[in-house]
């Protein structure tokens, strides 16, 4: 059994971004970062990943500063470096060069009190794309509805 609990999920990505290619990475964090990401003070919402100098790195993650950090508090949305095999790097790397492709954030958990972060390699939608899933979902939730009703 894994000891996983989810703190943050990016609902906006599965909507925008057909998703593909899911990688687990590690946060390079400060002190005062992951005691503000264990009381649940993030969100992933127009965050993205970006490559530099053979790195990868987090841009536009807001956490919240922690409440008893005093000076020694961080910068609430600065970059963070992402800890990922380099050939994973390079993978993730070469494969946004292809137009259309990009790097999104999924979730955000702690996996036995280590801050990990599920990203997919993410192609965005069309607007008929969005409302084909829609209507697949709504579908679905009307037959589970009819189903629970039956018995």
């Amino acid at each position: 059994m894994t000891n996983q609990k989810t703190v943050a999920e990016n609902k906006k990505a599965r909507h925008e971004y057909e998703l593909f290619d899911c990688f687990e990475a590690g946060l390079e964090l400060k002190g005062t970062e992951i005691k503000s990401i264990r009381k649940g003070k993030v969100q992933l919402k127009d965050s993205f990943v970006s490559f530099s100098n053979g790195e990868a790195y987090i841009k536009g993650m807001h956490i919240s500063p922690y409440e008893f950090g005093n000076r020694f508090n961080h910068d609430e949305v600065r970059d963070r470096k992402l800890l990922l095999h380099k050939n994973e790097i390079r993978k993730l790397y070469q494969s946004t060069r292809i137009k259309g492709y990009t790097v999104v954030p999924v979730r955000l958990y702690l996996n036995h009190g280590l801050a990990k972060m599920e990203i997919a390699l993410a192609k965005g939608k069309n607007l008929h794309d969005k409302r084909e899933a829609q209507k697949t979902k709504d579908a679905q939730r009307e037959i589970q509805k009819a189903l629970k009703n039956r018995y």
